[in-house]
């Protein structure tokens, strides 16, 4: 297969007597493999998201289903992100040793087969008992498919590679969400939640037709020992720590804003029926823009620049959001969302850059501390509109987003140490 129609780039180069031909096969944008991949993994997103957050929309409805209060159903998200959060490690290490495509497959086939079990669940405890597992199994995908990604894919094309991974995020939230709350007013969350599944049963069969073989992928060791001085090493690199901090705390923002949202509009003085409650997540195809525009952001700002960027719209959106109108709680949630996947896929794509070994389990870390940061969100936010109402969930999210800027302006800080040393030095 040559080149060209894998989309693979070549490079040709002139010595002093001959030619000689370098060729880069890693994927390029306009290749045939390229977009396959490119629209593989964004299916991979879509059915992660969609199964991630199925009952985010629906809680108003669970809570009266069994009779708990939004903190009590706010757990059946926050099992979900957090069985991801634990498990994405070793999972990661499963795909350093069997392969990303192999690990991405069997995480995808069993989150849709939980998933079909999940409307059945005769309980709140067994609901998130279910949601927990669930969120384990998707664990395999989002820490493989970032190293895949880094992998077959050239540097240069990787921020927007990963961008549309993460768009497909935004579709599948914004999907699984819109879905759900018209099915839901109709038949009810069970039949909302079923149907959800049968949809990411699809995506998963067209994304294991469609991602193409990965050709730079080398097997790694199993052995415990590597895999903790790999974590030890990436844990010790201060930018990502920083990375990994940031995650965290845009997820917490995002988390906790849309773990209440459905509950205030819900109540007065909006009082809107369930179906237009979850047609609101349409927002997530700002998103959807957003990330995939990560990569020219940070062409034109630079990667700090690009996250003040984010957390000031994200900012922003908050404030607006507190206001008793509902098309600026509408402009609000547009701001969040928007701002939130710009800053997820400018620090994901730059972990992938930062970490040159162990890639998958730098990946991992991030994808840990960013549901880490979900769960926090969805648990915190629940509790803080419990007993402040929106304002309450909007202080969480403002307090999360003043973490971001300070950590980005530390990172600046050091950024111009190190420059000043150099200097110094030469």
């Amino acid at each position: 297969m040559n080149p060209a129609s894998t989309g693979a780039s070549t490079v040709v180069g002139a010595g002093s007597s001959a030619a000689s031909c370098v060729v880069d096969s890693r994927m390029a944008p306009g290749g045939a493999g390229y977009r396959r991949m490119s629209f593989a993994l964004f299916l991979a997103g879509v059915a992660t998201f969609a199964l991630l957050y199925s009952t985010q929309a629906l809680l108003p409805l669970i809570s009266g289903d069994f009779g708990v209060s939004a903190s009590d159903a706010s757990w059946t998200v926050a099992a979900a992100t957090g069985g991801l959060a634990v498990f994405v490690l070793p999972m990661s290490a499963l795909s350093e040793r069997f392969g990303r495509r192999t690990v991405m497959t069997a995480s995808l086939g069993v989150a849709v087969t939980v998933g079909l079990v999940v409307p059945f669940a005769p309980s709140l405890g067994w609901l998130v008992a279910l949601r927990a597992l669930q969120g384990a199994a998707l664990a395999g995908l989002p820490a493989s498919a970032t190293a895949y990604l880094a992998e077959e894919v050239r540097p240069k094309a990787l921020v927007t590679a990963i961008g549309l991974f993460v768009a497909g995020n935004s579709v599948g939230g914004m999907s699984g969400r819109v879905i759900t709350g018209w099915v839901a007013q109709e038949w009810g969350w069970r039949v909302a939640v079923g149907v959800l599944g049968v949809i990411a049963v699809g995506c998963a069969v067209a994304f294991r037709l469609l991602l193409p073989v990965p050709r730079h992928f080398r097997a790694g060791s199993l052995r415990p020992g590597v895999l903790v001085r790999t974590v030890r090493g990436h844990l010790a690199n201060p930018l990502l720590r920083r990375l990994y901090a940031i995650g965290a705390l845009f997820m917490t923002v995002f988390g906790g804003v849309y773990t209440v949202i459905g509950y205030r509009l819900t109540s007065a003085p909006f009082s809107l029926p369930q179906g237009v409650v979850g047609s609101i997540f349409l927002v997530y195809l700002v998103g959807t823009v957003s990330a995939s525009a990560a990569g020219r952001l940070v062409g034109r700002l630079g990667r700090r620049g690009a996250l003040y960027a984010a957390g000031g719209t994200t900012a922003v959106g908050l404030v607006l959001s507190l206001v008793d109108a509902l098309s600026l709680v509408l402009l609000g949630l547009v701001l969040i969302t928007a701002g939130f996947f710009a800053g997820h896929a400018v620090a994901s794509s730059a972990v992938g850059k930062t970490a040159t070994e162990g890639r998958a389990q730098a990946s991992a870390l991030y994808q840990s501390a960013y549901y880490v940061g979900s769960s926090a969100g969805s648990t915190v936010g629940a509790v803080a509109f419990h007993g402040g109402g929106w304002a309450g969930a909007v202080g969480v999210g403002l307090v999360a987003v003043a973490g971001v800027v300070a950590i980005t302006v530390a990172g600046s800080r050091a950024a111009m140490r190190s420059a000043g040393a150099v200097g110094v030095r030469a």
